[in-house]
């Protein structure tokens, strides 16, 4: 029998459907590989903020993990809004016990809107458990400052380096600059390589981190190389800034346009 390419998305729940669980599904599905989830917490919001914050408890969250692992084992996995020190924990005991590969880490601490998405000692046991088991971790400007206390990209990189992240990807996206955004890639191997697109001017942002770890996780699970991957997740991005720039969903930070240019589930 053939089979789809199954990537697992383990996240919080987007209500507006702009980010969280609901990007990654329509992420995944946009590149042709087969979604699958489980949530970490579930958040009542719009495109304007968000009004409220769930926890789903740890034990059903490495249950949902582990029924998936046990039927559907996934090419990729990618992790984004992670609520508490709890919840992390489970989710790296969990992989840790799936032997997980191409892990995506994408560090969400705080929404579009500004609100605090994680618990502070959820970041010390980010650091202290998924980081080591990690493939890539894709924090943006401000995360990486809040989890290095530095300013300087290439800093940051390296001091996640130091922490104990495999490939860093620190995301220029939410820079000030008109003209180009610019992402910096760190591999494991001590190499630099700086990705550069052209700027969006959009207010239809909401997001848009979800959509570049998902597709990069999508674009491992295919079989790219992790540096060819990444510059695949940026391009995919950026398309989809472009393609919904112009349209309102929304009195705030609307969403980009997933499906672009959708591709069939692929199978193997």
């Amino acid at each position: 029998m053939r089979r789809y390419i199954p990537v697992l998305t383990i996240a919080g729940s987007d209500s507006s459907g702009g980010a969280g669980i609901q990007a990654d599904i329509k992420t995944m599905s946009a590149i042709g590989c087969y979604g699958m989830s489980a949530i970490t917490a579930l958040t009542a919001q719009n495109t304007v903020g968000v009004g409220a914050i769930e926890g789903v408890s740890p034990m059903m969250v490495k249950a949902q993990i582990d029924a998936v692992f046990a039927d559907i084992s996934p090419a990729a996995v990618k992790t984004g809004m992670l609520f508490s020190a709890p919840i992390v924990e489970a989710v790296a005991e969990v992989l840790g016990h799936h032997c997980v590969k191409n892990l995506v880490v994408d560090p969400v601490m705080v929404s579009t809107s500004g609100k605090r998405l994680i618990a502070d000692d959820a970041v010390e046991a980010m650091r202290r458990t998924l980081f080591p088991m990690l493939t890539l971790i894709t924090p943006n400007r401000n995360e990486s400052e809040a989890l290095t206390g530095c300013d300087d990209p290439r800093r940051q990189a390296e001091e996640l380096r130091r922490q104990g992240c495999a490939n860093v990807l620190v995301k220029g996206g939410d820079s000030d600059a008109v003209d180009f955004k610019t992402d910096m890639l760190l591999t494991a191997d001590g190499d630099w390589i700086e990705l550069k697109a052209d700027a969006v001017d959009t207010p239809n942002t909401h997001g848009t981190g979800c959509t570049l770890s998902s597709a990069i996780a999508c674009y491992m699970a295919i079989g790219y190389s992790l540096p060819r991957a990444v510059e695949m997740g940026k391009l995919f991005v950026t398309r989809a800034l472009r393609s919904g720039a112009k349209v309102t969903t929304g009195k705030g930070h609307g969403p980009v346009d997933h499906f672009f240019s959708p591709r069939k589930l692929k199978i193997t």
